[in-house]
């Protein structure tokens, strides 16, 4: 299945995929996780899902391969209609259609179209390399129970006589506590000695400061005049999308990113999916507008595109 390459693609920088007239896939960040029953860590990565009510078509598979083919933007729509086409007949006759490295779809008890993601494809590009890790369990609890066992079996006993046996070793012990106990009472007695001269070295310093604060005079002789800053305001019709997100958080890093980049980036409310949107810069001539998407598909984002849409 070719077209299984231009989403997975896609599915590593977007957050939601949609095949037109079948349905979308969505992503969500998963963090790293432990099986306990199997011992494996499994690393950061994006749980898959698929919604079969989203099937307007958005663009940006279609635009997306266009641009890898080399193909009209027309030509790449009777490709994703025969895709879908075929995915609806094999499913039909029952069959179990697999996208590679996605997941397979099938028809449930139900008669309705069921989505089982693969296990083997992560899409988060910050644990790229990265592969789930078998470890060996660790058995705390039985060391500690076998010591508890030999400790029963062979006990440490002490007995009167050998206790007699050095009488010395009693008054050396009862020695060693007084000294203990002496050197503690004389270190206490230095502690709060230099703490108090400490409080009174920090009473003087402050009222020094304070002085020194209430005679000081300052002058600015030639002070600065204030600056003025005016930011237009981003009018128009014409808007170059960056992306489209489904956390509303991601768009605000989206533009974050793009400022840093020198553009003047803005968020201009949520599409009819439920999507965030986040564009590069809206323009008022539509030449103008599609000269600066031409120059971002060229040096930024070959999956940006051009949306036509007066905002309030």
């Amino acid at each position: 299945m070719q077209l299984a390459t231009y989403i997975q693609d896609l599915l590593y920088r977007y957050e939601c995929v949609i095949i037109p007239g079948f349905g979308a896939f969505l992503t969500q960040y998963e963090s790293a996780r432990i099986d306990s029953d199997s011992n494996t860590l499994y690393p950061p990565g994006k749980s898959i899902s698929f919604n079969r009510q989203l099937q307007t078509n958005d663009g940006l598979l279609a635009n997306y391969i266009a641009s890898v083919d080399g193909s009209s933007y027309e030509t790449a729509l009777d490709k994703l209609r025969t895709f879908t086409r075929n995915l609806s007949v094999e499913l039909s006759e029952g069959k179990t259609v697999s996208v590679e490295k996605i997941g397979v779809f099938k028809i449930n008890e139900a008669q309705a179209v069921q989505f089982i993601p693969s296990e083997k494809g992560n899409f988060n590009t910050a644990s790229f390399g990265l592969v789930p890790f078998v470890g060996t369990s660790i058995q705390r609890e039985v060391y500690k129970e076998e010591v508890a066992a030999l400790e029963a079996e062979t006990p440490l006993l002490f007995t009167p006589e050998r206790r007699e046996k050095y009488p010395y070793l009693k008054y050396a012990a009862v020695a060693l506590i007084a000294v203990s106990i002496s050197g503690l009472v004389g270190f206490n007695i230095y502690k709060n000695n230099v703490a108090e001269y400490n409080f009174a070295e920090k009473q003087k310093a402050d009222a020094l400061l304070d002085k020194q604060i209430q005679e000081a005079t300052f002058v600015i002789e030639n002070p600065l005049p204030p600056l003025k800053v005016t930011v237009p305001k981003q009018t128009g019709t014409y808007h170059i999308v960056a992306g489209a997100f489904r956390i509303e958080a991601n768009a605000y890093k989206k533009i974050a990113l793009l400022s840093e980049k020198g553009f003047t980036p803005r968020y201009i409310g949520k599409n009819k999916y439920g999507l965030h949107e986040v564009v590069y810069q809206s323009y008022e001539d539509r030449v103008e507008a599609l000269q600066s998407l031409r120059n971002i598909k060229n040096t930024e984002n070959k999956d940006a595109w051009l949306l036509v849409k007066k905002l309030d």
